[in-house]
């Protein structure tokens, strides 16, 4: 990957953050003229758009680390299954 100067990053970033803010004032003028759209079009629309502000205020979540007994349950267990398909497959 290719480095950029910090001056090229950070307008970047602003860039980034002020096309968001377009969409987002976007959106709201959408609902504010079409109130109805949403209930017409049925849960698919409302669904897509809570999805989207979902996405946009989701928080990063911790990732979940297996314990060492764990990876080496799941380890045992894909041999054996990987065992049974060549068994199988002969």
């Amino acid at each position: 990957m290719a480095k950029h100067s910090p001056h090229i990053l950070e307008l970047a970033r602003k860039g980034a953050q002020h096309r968001l803010e377009e969409l987002q004032a976007e959106m709201t003028a959408l609902r504010r003229h079409f109130p109805d759209l949403a209930e017409r079009a049925g849960r698919a629309l409302g669904t897509a758009v809570g999805k989207a502000e979902a996405e946009l205020n989701r928080t990063r979540r911790r990732s979940r680390n297996m314990s060492a007994a764990a990876r080496k349950a799941v380890s045992e267990r894909m041999k054996r299954y990987w065992a049974a398909r060549r068994a199988k497959k002969k």
